[in-house]
């Protein structure tokens, strides 16, 4: 039952080998077929991250402001935080003000860092691990774009821009270019985007891959020190309550289900390297199947 026949050249009538339990029905195929980590191009990996973060800062910035909303927002949060005892930015942005060489790191860390780790880990795994990187950049994009939900319906305006709580503009005091809403260049971010913050979701993105995927431990160490440096960056410089912080954990881990569900693992258990072909044949086919 199930078998089919063919007729030869010579005119005769043979049966075909049928499918047997052991070779992988069509479904399986498709589904090995499109979970199998391919090797990503660089043209296209380059166009893709250009092409998406011009469409997240366009989107981003043309999000209303609604200022007296934002500012409404910000008190409500620093309320809260002060009822649980919860309040310490304004102790921590006070502290580290008076250290000028460290707040001036600061400002410039806050402006710099997170898009040079962020762009350097995403080489690091494009070369070195390509079967885990289309995981692990799923995973970034879905964090930003969720992000741009939280900016659109929940404006929120940084510590800074509070009025009558005495928060320090550490790139206005010191006049170090730290931050796309201070200074002279206001005008090109929306200031009043603060939640979640990205700085923590791609910062924590970028610790995890590096602690899950380098075998260095050294390294490892250094992919859980970023994010939790970049946690009191964000802090002392006054651009985001720690609850900011919160809302960026809550997109990454968006992020990671998105990417979850596309391939099936998350990225640090994906394998290593890429396929550099689609599968010709069903031994191709059950090596792949047996590799899961």
């Amino acid at each position: 039952m199930g078998e089919t026949t063919v007729t030869t050249l010579d005119g005769r009538r043979a049966t075909a080998p049928s499918s047997t339990a052991d070779d992988p029905p069509s479904r399986v195929r498709l589904a090995v077929r499109s979970r199998t980590p391919k090797r990503p191009r660089v043209w296209f990996e380059l166009l893709l991250i250009g092409v998406s973060y011009w469409v997240y800062s366009l989107i981003r910035n043309a999000v209303p402001e609604h200022r007296e909303t934002a500012l409404h927002h910000a008190d409500w949060i620093w309320r809260v935080e002060s009822d649980l005892g919860i309040a310490v930015e304004k102790s921590i942005n006070h502290a580290v003000d008076s250290v000028t060489w460290l707040v001036v790191s600061m400002n410039y860390y806050y402006a710099t860092l997170h898009f040079i780790v962020t762009i350097g880990v995403l080489v690091w795994l494009f070369r070195r691990h390509p079967g885990r990187y289309a995981a692990a950049r799923t995973v970034l994009f879905a964090t930003t774009g969720v992000a741009l939900v939280g900016y659109y319906f929940y404006p929120l305006a940084p510590p800074r821009l509070m009025t009558g709580q005495d928060f320090i503009d550490t790139v206005v005091v010191h006049q170090t270019w730290g931050s796309m809403a201070s200074g002279d260049l206001k005008h090109m971010s929306n200031q009043y985007a603060a939640m979640p913050s990205m700085h923590m979701g791609w910062s924590t993105w970028a610790g995890l891959m590096i602690f899950t995927v380098a075998t260095v431990p050294w390294v490892r160490v250094l992919g859980l020190l970023y994010p939790a440096l970049t946690l009191v960056v964000i802090v002392a410089t006054a651009n985001h309550f720690w609850l900011d912080a919160v809302g960026g954990w809550m997109c990454l881990a968006f992020g990671f289900l998105v990417s979850w569900l596309w391939f099936g693992a998350v990225p640090g258990r994906m394998p290593r390297l890429a396929a550099e072909r689609e599968p010709r044949s069903e031994r191709d086919l059950r090596r792949l199947l047996s590799r899961k």
